[in-house]
Protein backbone atom coordinates (compact mmCIF):
# COMPACT_ATOMS: atom_id res chain seq x y z
CA UNK A 1 0.00 0.00 0.00
CA UNK A 2 1.68 3.56 -1.01
CA UNK A 3 2.55 5.69 2.07
CA UNK A 4 2.09 9.62 2.42
CA UNK A 5 4.77 10.94 4.18
CA UNK A 6 4.47 14.52 5.62
CA UNK A 7 7.36 16.67 6.80
CA UNK A 8 6.87 20.15 8.58
CA UNK A 9 6.37 22.16 11.72
CA UNK A 10 3.76 21.52 14.28
CA UNK A 11 1.78 23.76 16.15
CA UNK A 12 -0.66 24.82 19.00
CA UNK A 13 -2.76 27.79 16.43
CA UNK A 14 -4.81 29.72 19.27
CA UNK A 15 -7.70 31.26 17.05
CA UNK A 16 -9.19 35.25 18.09
CA UNK A 17 -12.01 36.13 16.55
CA UNK A 18 -13.01 40.15 17.55
CA UNK A 19 -9.83 39.93 20.20
CA UNK A 20 -11.23 37.33 21.81
CA UNK A 21 -9.59 33.38 22.41
CA UNK A 22 -12.01 31.23 20.20
CA UNK A 23 -10.79 28.04 19.87
CA UNK A 24 -6.80 26.11 20.30
CA UNK A 25 -6.19 23.28 17.33
CA UNK A 26 -3.27 21.38 16.33
CA UNK A 27 -1.50 22.89 13.46
CA UNK A 28 0.96 23.49 10.70
CA UNK A 29 1.14 24.07 7.06
CA UNK A 30 1.93 19.70 6.04
CA UNK A 31 0.14 18.97 9.41
CA UNK A 32 -3.53 20.18 8.75
CA UNK A 33 -3.82 18.06 5.46
CA UNK A 34 -2.27 15.33 6.65
CA UNK A 35 -4.39 14.74 9.53
CA UNK A 36 -7.49 15.40 6.93
CA UNK A 37 -5.91 12.28 4.96
CA UNK A 38 -5.62 10.08 7.91
CA UNK A 39 -9.04 11.01 8.66
CA UNK A 40 -9.92 9.37 4.89
CA UNK A 41 -8.11 6.17 6.15
CA UNK A 42 -4.71 7.26 3.84
CA UNK A 43 -1.36 4.88 5.74
CA UNK A 44 0.30 8.22 6.98
CA UNK A 45 3.25 9.14 8.19
CA UNK A 46 4.44 12.40 9.74
CA UNK A 47 7.65 13.84 9.83
CA UNK A 48 8.27 16.75 12.34
CA UNK A 49 9.54 17.75 15.88
CA UNK A 50 7.70 18.87 19.23
CA UNK A 51 8.47 19.61 22.64
CA UNK A 52 8.58 17.60 25.42
CA UNK A 53 5.59 19.33 27.13
CA UNK A 54 2.15 19.22 27.21
CA UNK A 55 1.30 21.32 24.04
CA UNK A 56 3.64 18.37 22.48
CA UNK A 57 1.53 15.27 24.01
CA UNK A 58 -1.91 17.02 23.14
CA UNK A 59 -0.78 17.19 19.34
CA UNK A 60 1.10 13.84 19.12
CA UNK A 61 -2.15 12.40 21.00
CA UNK A 62 -4.39 14.09 18.30
CA UNK A 63 -1.96 12.65 15.60
CA UNK A 64 -2.35 9.28 17.00
CA UNK A 65 -6.31 9.45 17.04
CA UNK A 66 -6.13 10.37 13.72
CA UNK A 67 -4.65 7.21 12.62
CA UNK A 68 -1.09 8.93 12.03
CA UNK A 69 2.72 6.67 12.36
CA UNK A 70 4.27 9.42 14.81
CA UNK A 71 7.51 7.38 14.36
CA UNK A 72 8.85 10.57 12.28
CA UNK A 73 8.73 12.76 15.34
CA UNK A 74 11.51 14.01 17.03
CA UNK A 75 10.60 15.22 20.59
CA UNK A 76 13.49 17.58 22.12
CA UNK A 77 14.20 18.32 25.44
CA UNK A 78 15.64 21.68 25.10
CA UNK A 79 12.91 23.83 24.21
CA UNK A 80 8.91 24.10 23.72
CA UNK A 81 6.39 23.10 21.25
CA UNK A 82 5.47 26.36 19.03
CA UNK A 83 2.75 27.93 19.40
CA UNK A 84 0.78 30.62 17.04
CA UNK A 85 -1.66 33.19 17.51
CA UNK A 86 -3.94 33.44 14.59
CA UNK A 87 -6.13 37.16 14.80
CA UNK A 88 -9.07 36.56 12.28
CA UNK A 89 -9.95 39.97 10.67
CA UNK A 90 -13.54 40.43 9.06
CA UNK A 91 -13.03 38.22 6.12
CA UNK A 92 -11.98 35.35 8.75
CA UNK A 93 -8.54 35.34 7.30
CA UNK A 94 -5.69 35.09 9.71
CA UNK A 95 -3.38 36.95 10.95
CA UNK A 96 -0.31 35.43 12.70
CA UNK A 97 2.07 35.55 15.97
CA UNK A 98 4.56 33.00 16.50
CA UNK A 99 6.25 31.37 19.50
CA UNK A 100 8.83 29.72 19.22
CA UNK A 101 11.67 28.47 21.46
CA UNK A 102 13.20 25.44 19.13
CA UNK A 103 17.15 23.29 20.55
CA UNK A 104 19.98 23.83 18.59
CA UNK A 105 19.60 20.14 17.59
CA UNK A 106 16.53 19.56 15.36
CA UNK A 107 14.57 16.51 13.50
CA UNK A 108 17.16 14.01 15.13
CA UNK A 109 15.04 11.25 13.75
CA UNK A 110 15.58 8.15 11.62
CA UNK A 111 13.78 8.84 8.33
CA UNK A 112 10.36 6.45 7.52
CA UNK A 113 10.90 3.62 5.02
CA UNK A 114 10.01 5.09 1.40
CA UNK A 115 8.68 2.95 -1.54
CA UNK A 116 8.66 3.72 -5.22
CA UNK A 117 5.47 6.11 -5.61
CA UNK A 118 4.85 6.93 -2.16
CA UNK A 119 3.55 10.57 -1.78
CA UNK A 120 6.05 13.40 0.10
CA UNK A 121 3.79 16.33 1.04
CA UNK A 122 6.64 19.34 1.74
CA UNK A 123 6.18 22.82 2.45
CA UNK A 124 6.67 26.10 3.77
CA UNK A 125 9.57 27.82 5.56
CA UNK A 126 10.21 24.46 7.53
CA UNK A 127 11.83 23.57 4.23
CA UNK A 128 13.79 26.35 3.29
CA UNK A 129 15.54 27.42 6.62
CA UNK A 130 18.58 27.26 6.48
CA UNK A 131 18.86 25.90 10.65
CA UNK A 132 16.94 22.46 8.96
CA UNK A 133 18.31 22.80 5.53
CA UNK A 134 20.79 20.16 5.97
CA UNK A 135 18.68 17.53 6.93
CA UNK A 136 15.37 18.14 4.78
CA UNK A 137 18.13 18.06 1.82
CA UNK A 138 19.41 14.91 3.18
CA UNK A 139 15.56 13.72 3.33
CA UNK A 140 15.47 14.79 -0.12
CA UNK A 141 17.52 12.77 -1.76
CA UNK A 142 16.95 9.74 -0.13
CA UNK A 143 12.72 10.04 -1.12
CA UNK A 144 14.18 10.84 -4.79
CA UNK A 145 16.32 7.85 -4.89
CA UNK A 146 14.00 5.78 -3.96
CA UNK A 147 11.56 6.82 -6.19
CA UNK A 148 8.79 8.88 -4.43
CA UNK A 149 6.35 11.04 -5.72
CA UNK A 150 7.32 14.73 -4.39
CA UNK A 151 4.60 17.55 -3.87
CA UNK A 152 6.04 20.73 -2.74
CA UNK A 153 3.17 23.47 -1.09
CA UNK A 154 5.16 26.65 -1.43
CA UNK A 155 3.09 28.46 1.34
CA UNK A 156 5.95 31.56 1.38
CA UNK A 157 4.11 33.97 3.85
CA UNK A 158 4.73 37.75 3.39
CA UNK A 159 7.06 37.63 7.13
CA UNK A 160 9.66 36.36 4.95
CA UNK A 161 9.69 38.40 2.13
CA UNK A 162 12.87 39.81 2.82
CA UNK A 163 14.56 36.47 3.10
CA UNK A 164 13.35 35.61 -0.55
CA UNK A 165 16.87 36.39 -2.05
CA UNK A 166 18.88 34.58 0.32
CA UNK A 167 16.94 31.57 -0.19
CA UNK A 168 16.03 31.57 -3.32
CA UNK A 169 18.60 28.71 -3.81
CA UNK A 170 16.68 26.48 -2.18
CA UNK A 171 13.10 27.44 -3.16
CA UNK A 172 14.54 26.63 -6.80
CA UNK A 173 16.30 23.11 -5.48
CA UNK A 174 12.94 22.04 -4.09
CA UNK A 175 11.29 22.96 -7.20
CA UNK A 176 14.11 20.72 -9.09
CA UNK A 177 13.13 18.06 -6.62
CA UNK A 178 9.20 18.13 -6.76
CA UNK A 179 6.99 16.49 -9.11
CA UNK A 180 4.08 19.15 -8.65
CA UNK A 181 4.66 22.42 -7.47
CA UNK A 182 1.84 24.31 -6.03
CA UNK A 183 1.58 27.89 -4.79
CA UNK A 184 -0.42 30.55 -4.61
CA UNK A 185 -0.29 34.27 -6.06
CA UNK A 186 0.58 35.59 -2.90
CA UNK A 187 3.77 32.90 -2.78
CA UNK A 188 4.84 33.83 -5.92
CA UNK A 189 4.56 37.59 -4.95
CA UNK A 190 6.78 37.38 -2.04
CA UNK A 191 9.07 35.07 -3.35
CA UNK A 192 9.58 36.87 -7.15
CA UNK A 193 7.89 39.72 -7.16
CA UNK A 194 5.35 38.18 -9.88
CA UNK A 195 1.69 37.44 -9.25
CA UNK A 196 0.63 36.30 -12.81
CA UNK A 197 0.68 32.20 -12.61
CA UNK A 198 1.67 31.83 -16.23
CA UNK A 199 4.59 34.07 -15.75
CA UNK A 200 5.95 32.24 -13.20
CA UNK A 201 5.33 29.09 -14.72
CA UNK A 202 7.48 30.19 -17.53
CA UNK A 203 10.27 32.27 -15.78
CA UNK A 204 10.85 30.26 -12.87
CA UNK A 205 8.78 26.52 -12.30
CA UNK A 206 9.06 25.35 -15.24
CA UNK A 207 12.75 24.44 -15.97
CA UNK A 208 12.92 22.70 -12.88
CA UNK A 209 9.42 21.40 -12.64
CA UNK A 210 7.00 20.79 -15.23
CA UNK A 211 3.69 20.81 -13.43
CA UNK A 212 2.23 23.48 -11.38
CA UNK A 213 -1.25 24.46 -9.54
CA UNK A 214 -1.43 28.36 -8.69
CA UNK A 215 -4.40 29.23 -5.74
CA UNK A 216 -5.25 32.78 -5.45
CA UNK A 217 -7.18 32.65 -2.12
CA UNK A 218 -11.24 32.68 -3.66
CA UNK A 219 -10.28 33.06 -6.75
CA UNK A 220 -9.89 30.91 -9.50
CA UNK A 221 -7.36 27.64 -9.64
CA UNK A 222 -4.76 27.68 -12.41
CA UNK A 223 -3.19 24.46 -13.36
CA UNK A 224 -0.06 24.56 -15.82
CA UNK A 225 1.50 21.55 -17.54
CA UNK A 226 3.51 21.48 -20.78
CA UNK A 227 0.51 19.66 -22.15
CA UNK A 228 -2.50 22.02 -20.52
CA UNK A 229 -3.48 24.98 -19.19
CA UNK A 230 -6.69 24.99 -17.55
CA UNK A 231 -8.66 27.59 -14.92
CA UNK A 232 -11.05 26.49 -12.48
CA UNK A 233 -13.93 28.47 -11.25
CA UNK A 234 -13.99 28.97 -7.00
CA UNK A 235 -17.23 28.75 -5.27
CA UNK A 236 -17.67 31.71 -3.24
CA UNK A 237 -19.32 30.86 0.17
CA UNK A 238 -19.52 31.90 3.51
CA UNK A 239 -16.34 31.00 5.93
CA UNK A 240 -16.10 30.97 9.64
CA UNK A 241 -12.17 30.44 9.41
CA UNK A 242 -9.75 30.24 6.59
CA UNK A 243 -6.73 28.72 8.67
CA UNK A 244 -6.51 25.57 6.48
CA UNK A 245 -8.09 26.09 3.34
CA UNK A 246 -4.71 25.53 1.47
CA UNK A 247 -3.28 23.04 3.22
CA UNK A 248 -6.77 20.93 2.98
CA UNK A 249 -6.86 21.69 -0.79
CA UNK A 250 -3.20 19.92 -0.93
CA UNK A 251 -4.69 17.32 0.94
CA UNK A 252 -7.60 16.61 -1.44
CA UNK A 253 -5.23 16.94 -4.36
CA UNK A 254 -2.92 14.42 -2.79
CA UNK A 255 -6.07 12.18 -2.29
CA UNK A 256 -7.05 12.45 -6.12
CA UNK A 257 -3.82 11.60 -7.16
CA UNK A 258 -3.69 8.65 -4.77
CA UNK A 259 -7.68 7.82 -5.86
CA UNK A 260 -6.88 7.62 -9.16
CA UNK A 261 -3.74 5.89 -9.34
CA UNK A 262 -1.53 8.27 -10.88
CA UNK A 263 2.71 7.72 -10.52
CA UNK A 264 5.41 9.33 -11.31
CA UNK A 265 5.95 8.13 -14.26
CA UNK A 266 1.86 8.44 -15.86
CA UNK A 267 2.03 11.91 -14.54
CA UNK A 268 3.43 13.78 -17.98
CA UNK A 269 -0.08 13.59 -20.24
CA UNK A 270 -2.28 12.93 -17.09
CA UNK A 271 -6.04 13.12 -18.96
CA UNK A 272 -7.89 16.01 -18.17
CA UNK A 273 -10.69 14.46 -16.72
CA UNK A 274 -8.20 12.94 -13.99
CA UNK A 275 -7.08 16.23 -13.16
CA UNK A 276 -10.91 17.77 -13.28
CA UNK A 277 -11.28 15.17 -10.38
CA UNK A 278 -8.21 16.14 -8.63
CA UNK A 279 -8.85 19.31 -8.65
CA UNK A 280 -12.07 18.81 -7.30
CA UNK A 281 -11.30 16.94 -4.63
CA UNK A 282 -8.94 19.40 -3.49
CA UNK A 283 -11.89 22.42 -3.73
CA UNK A 284 -14.17 20.03 -1.96
CA UNK A 285 -11.56 19.69 1.25
CA UNK A 286 -10.92 23.21 1.60
CA UNK A 287 -14.47 24.80 1.25
CA UNK A 288 -14.98 22.13 4.04
CA UNK A 289 -12.36 23.61 6.34
CA UNK A 290 -13.32 27.05 5.76
CA UNK A 291 -16.85 25.88 7.41
CA UNK A 292 -15.59 25.48 10.91
CA UNK A 293 -12.86 26.75 13.06
CA UNK A 294 -10.77 22.86 12.72
CA UNK A 295 -7.65 23.13 11.14
CA UNK A 296 -8.72 19.44 8.93
CA UNK A 297 -11.85 18.50 7.69
CA UNK A 298 -14.47 16.93 9.75
CA UNK A 299 -14.59 13.24 10.39
CA UNK A 300 -18.40 13.20 8.59
CA UNK A 301 -16.81 14.32 5.47
CA UNK A 302 -13.97 11.84 5.27
CA UNK A 303 -16.95 9.02 6.13
CA UNK A 304 -18.47 10.54 2.84
CA UNK A 305 -15.46 10.57 1.02
CA UNK A 306 -14.44 7.27 2.07
CA UNK A 307 -18.07 5.58 1.46
CA UNK A 308 -17.46 6.26 -2.17
CA UNK A 309 -14.12 5.22 -2.55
Amino acid sequence: MRKIIGIGETIMDIIFKNGQPTAAVPGGSVFNGVISLGRLGQNVVMITETGNDKVGEIIKGFMMENGIDTSGVCVYEDGRTAISLAWLNERNDAEYSFYKDYPKARLDVEWPEINKDDIIMMGSYFVLNPALRDKVREFLCYARERGAFIYYDINFRSTHRDEALKLYPNILENFEFADIVRGSTEDFDNMFGISDPIEAYESKVCYHCKTMICTDADGDIRLVTPEMRKTYPVKQIETVSTIGAGDNFNAGVVYGLMRNGVLRDNLDGLDEKVWDDVIAMGQRLAVNVCQSFNNSISKELADEIAAFR
